[in-house]
């Protein structure tokens, strides 16, 4: 398959839509509103934010980078926010091509490591971060103490 990834505003139509999708898919899941500690990600501090389009030009997947502050992990760590693939682009590849393309950003960024979080109730997305080569690490930040989340991270 082909797809066209590009960086799009974090407040573009396409790129909340597919964020909306994701958000109401994560109430189903959990349950709850209220499942992701901390401060949820915006356009002001997501420098990067990427939508996947199939050939007709309908999104279909997404995922952004958020640079952590110094304090957190220290210097030159980013977390991959948002990620997310539609129901009927799961099993195409689409989402590894994604996250390929943000770690591409994040090395143009000057990242040397990425980090991220999901939620325990996500059995498919720790199997897929994990055998995309990421590996589990301690909680960090807002998700420390929080008994939904789990960590992963990937040198660049």
């Amino acid at each position: 398959m082909v797809w066209n990834i590009t960086v799009t505003p974090f407040d573009d139509s396409d790129a909340a839509s597919l964020r909306a999708a994701q958000r109401k898919e994560l109430d189903e899941r959990y349950g709850t509103s209220d499942h992701e500690p901390g401060i949820p990600p915006s356009a002001a501090d997501v420098p990067v934010f990427l939508v996947a389009r199939d050939g007709d030009g309908v999104p279909i997947a997404c995922g952004g980078l958020r640079p952590l502050p110094e304090k957190v992990l220290g210097a030159g760590v980013v977390e991959i926010k948002r990620m997310y693939t539609t129901p009927s682009a799961r099993g195409t590849g689409v989402a590894t091509a994604v996250l390929r393309a943000l770690e591409h950003e994040a090395r143009r960024l000057g990242a040397h490591r990425l980090v991220l979080e999901t939620g325990t109730g996500q059995p498919d997305a720790i199997r897929f971060y994990q055998r995309e080569g990421y590996s589990p690490v301690a909680l960090f930040g807002t998700y420390v103490g929080s008994d939904n989340s789990a960590c992963f991270a990937r040198d660049l």
